[in-house]
């Protein structure tokens, strides 16, 4: 696959982009919150945009104002195939915000066990520690989590 240019950006993205008040020729740009164009899009669920601003070589780790970056959207709308996507674009998967909380220590306290078997595939450090000290296993709100994490540590 070629490399693209910003402008070769799609129509549909570009009006995508403008719509939300991203500029198009800065696709890092931090809006609302700090949100960049590929939270927002992931927080959407745009599977299209996501992908094309992927492929443009957005900054895929940048954070927000509460240090989350992409996936934390992609876990928290469970959009499996934008989880994927990110993560196969080398998103950082044990990235901790301003609280140190981790996607797999909410999607463990939020009882989300579908997220936490997909997260798992990807190799989390199980052992980071929140602010207060807590481990992802610490948070797991359903008895499924528990055994995932328990498992996965084993």
């Amino acid at each position: 696959m070629k490399d693209k240019s910003k402008l070769d950006l799609s129509a549909t993205s570009r009006e995508w982009l403008l719509q939300k008040g991203y500029n198009p020729e800065d696709l890092n740009q931090p809006g609302e919150n700090g949100d960049t164009a590929l939270m927002r899009a992931t927080r959407e669920g745009i599977h299209d945009v996501v992908q094309e601003l992927i492929d443009l070589g957005v900054d895929i780790n940048a954070r927000n104002n509460d240090n989350n970056n992409a996936l934390w959207f992609a876990c928290f709308g469970n959009h499996y195939d934008l989880i994927h996507l990110l993560l196969a674009a080398k998103i950082d998967i044990n990235n901790q915000n301003d609280n140190g909380a981790t996607v797999l220590m909410y999607a463990a306290s939020a009882g989300k066990t579908e997220v936490v078997k997909l997260l798992l595939q990807y190799h989390p450090n199980l052992y980071l520690k929140n602010l207060d000290d807590y481990q992802a296993i610490d948070f797991a709100s359903n008895v499924e989590v528990l055994r995932l994490l328990k498992n996965a540590t084993k």
